[in-house]
């Protein structure tokens, strides 16, 4: 069987709510755009039923996979993207704050040559129609003036849970990244950047969603781990930087 064209990756913990209305917005958007595609669910042990939901209102196109225990959100996207079989792989955040509908911007991307498009609200183009708390904002850009400075110069917006990889971009940078929680991003786009891949940065629309399931204290555990992915840097857990990095 020949593999799906696109994979999309939902990392899920307690959805059982907004879950379904997220998949079948999601199904239809592709369906009318590109049958050949495949959804996976991973569910990071939830507690209230979303597994069971997923594969309710799945269909054939949608795989359903769960953590026995709560892993971390890095974890569910890491097993998710290397359990995906398409040959690019988004990955989704399941409350859509960045719509569905942004997907076309970000494969033009790939279609131009890059090997990873992230979505960006810091861009120039790109449009926030409903902000975060000022304060979550605000600590929001200081931990990627950090991220910056130490570890993927030039991108404005490490954060914003909308990204796609093509197949070889997303096994290399995801096998060997590491991190559980909520900085594996910046980890992933690191090891991209440093194996030689190119990273693009597209302006989308983005909502805040109030039921964010990023609490303050685990955000702040992620300042901590961009020393961590310096340490295993240095100590060639990444591999060698290639020559063709950008």
């Amino acid at each position: 069987m020949s593999p799906p064209r696109l994979s999309v990756v939902i990392p899920a913990y307690n959805e059982a709510g907004r879950l379904p209305a997220t998949l079948q917005r999601v199904r239809e958007y592709l369906a009318a755009r590109d049958p050949c595609h495949e959804i996976v669910v991973v569910d990071d042990g939830s507690a209230d039923g979303t597994a069971e939901r997923a594969r309710e209102a799945g269909g054939p196109d949608v795989v359903v996979v769960r953590n026995e225990t709560n892993r971390g959100k890095g974890y569910s996207v890491r097993r998710g993207m290397l359990l995906a079989r398409g040959e690019r792989r988004l990955m989704t955040d399941a409350d859509l704050s960045t719509p569905i509908e942004e997907l076309p911007s970000l494969l033009a991307k790939l279609d131009e040559g890059y090997d990873v498009a992230i979505a960006s609200r810091a861009v120039d183009g790109a449009r926030i129609e409903v902000h975060q708390p000022w304060f979550r904002e605000n600590v929001g850009r200081l931990f990627n003036v950090l991220v910056r400075a130490l570890l993927v110069p030039g991108l404005k917006d490490t954060q914003c849970g909308f990204k796609v990889f093509t197949a070889e971009a997303a096994e290399e940078a995801f096998s060997l990244a590491r991190l559980d929680g909520f900085s594996f991003d910046v980890e992933v786009l690191f090891v991209a950047r440093r194996r030689g891949r190119r990273i693009a940065e597209v302006p989308v629309v983005w909502r805040n969603d109030s039921a964010t399931r990023v609490g303050l204290f685990k955000g702040s555990l992620a300042f901590l781990d961009l020393a961590r992915i310096r340490w295993r840097a240095w100590r060639g857990r990444y591999g060698a930087s290639s020559s063709r990095a950008l």
